[in-house]
Order: structure tokens, then C-alpha cells, then sequence
């Protein structure tokens, strides 16, 4: 079994971080750790993020879906990950997303007073944590401008990424064609011809209703290569 050392050491939030400064963590901070069987629910969207959720073991399951339920992206993120920690702070500070456990699953939880005692004891956690919220600030810009003057798979890439985290894997869009590209504001046809464009190349795979990502670091590197085209 991992040493409470290795664990903290693995989260993002935690990397560089020195072993005294870790002990001194250990020591001095109310750290919370959850268990879950699979199947449970570890957040409901809509609950206020008054603590970060750190997974240590297992994976667990997000969705997060708009308002009439008609338009869902999935995803799945394994150990040592975070649940959504862009919003402990700032005006929208409840989660957006549903989180479930896909087998057993363990949580290591700090409530955000204690993180924010740690922001200030250390810079290494505070740099790790400007770091996450910059990265996320920035994929926002590129997409806006995707969503403006992009292609149609530049706009569903954008909207992959910008719905789901860093490690996010298993990635599913699930609403009725039909819906989707009026959203887009294209013709079925070039709906149809984008998406199996995209299939053709590796990147996706798709039905009736549903989008499955292949990769989501594929939908940054097409981002990424035509913004610098």
C-alpha cells in the first residue's frame, strides 16, 4: 500500500511539493478520506464545492448535462485526479458535473479553508493551482474563437474539451443528431460528412445519438494545429 507521502506526491495539486513540507500537510490539515462502492454517488451537479474531491483510488464516472436533458457529455477519470477544481472559487462555486464511482473507489477531501491555508504556506501549491485555472482560462480563448470562425470539427472539439478534464478518458456526447447540428447551424448533410470525416482519421466514433471520443488529447492537437495554421 502507498505511503500517505505517495498519495499526496501523486495529485496534481500536490506535484513538487517537498516530503517536510508534505509531513507538515499531514500533520496540521483536517484530511477527510471517503470510501465508495461502485455505483455510488460521490457529487450531485448543483451541490456547492465547499471542499476539494481528490481521487486516490479507482475512477469514477462525470456527466455533466444541460438543463432540458437533452445534451450530455460523459466522461471517466481515474486516481490521482480532482473533481472539478476550478470551481472552489470565483462567482460559480457549485459543481457542474454528477460524479459516480465505477468500481471501488477511495476520495481524500480538504475542505476550502484548509486549501486555502495551503495556498498561502507553500508556493509550490499555489503555483500548481494558478497553473490548472490559467490552462483552463486559455482553452476557453482558443475555443470561443473555434466556436466564431472555426470549422464544424474544430466547434465539436472545442466542445469536448472545454466540457471535460485533462485526464478525462471514455469521453461520449449523447444527444439526437438532429439537435446537434442545429445547434451547429449546418445542414445534416454536413453534419453527417464532418463526423465521418473525423471517424475515417481515428478521432471519434458515432450513432445516432451519441459521439464517442477515441482520444481528447487528439481533439487538443487538432485545436492546437489549426490555430497555428
Amino acid at each position: 500500500m502507498n505511503s500517505m507521502y505517495e498519495i499526496l506526491m501523486a495529485l496534481p495539486l500536490f506535484h513538487g511539493v517537498s516530503y517536510a513540507k508534505l509531513s507538515e500537510v499531514v500533520g496540521n490539515t483536517k484530511l477527510h478520506f471517503l470510501k465508495y462502492l461502485d455505483g455510488e454517488k460521490i457529487v450531485e451537479a448543483g451541490d456547492p464545492c465547499t471542499h476539494l474531491k481528490f481521487l486516490i483510488s479507482g475512477s469514477a464516472r462525470l456527466s455533466i448535462v444541460n438543463s432540458d436533458g437533452r445534451f450530455r457529455v460523459s466522461q471517466t477519470i481515474d486516481a490521482p485526479d480532482v473533481i472539478a477544481p476550478d470551481f472552489l472559487f470565483g462567482r460559480a462555486t457549485s459543481y457542474p458535473c454528477s460524479a459516480v464511482a465505477t468500481g471501488p473507489t477511495g476520495l481524500l477531501q480538504i475542505s476550502k479553508m484548509d486549501y486555502v491555508r495551503l495556498l498561502g504556506s507553500d508556493q509550490i501549491f499555489l503555483f500548481n493551482f494558478l497553473n490548472l485555472l490559467s490552462v483552463n482560462a486559455q482553452k476557453t480563448v482558443d475555443g470561443v474563437l473555434a466556436l466564431t470562425t472555426g470549422s464544424l470539427e474544430e466547434r465539436i472539439a472545442f466542445w469536448i474539451v472545454a466540457l471535460t478534464q485533462r485526464g478525462g478518458k471514455d469521453i461520449t456526447l449523447t444527444c439526437r443528431q438532429r439537435d446537434l447540428y442545429a445547434f451547429f447551424g449546418v445542414q445534416r448533410s454536413s453534419f453527417i460528412a464532418t463526423l465521418e470525416s473525423m471517424k475515417e482519421r481515428g478521432l471519434i466514433d458515432y450513432s445516432a445519438t451519441e459521439i464517442a471520443v477515441n482520444s481528447r488529447a487528439d481533439m487538443l492537437d487538432l485545436l492546437a494545429r489549426n490555430s497555428e495554421g
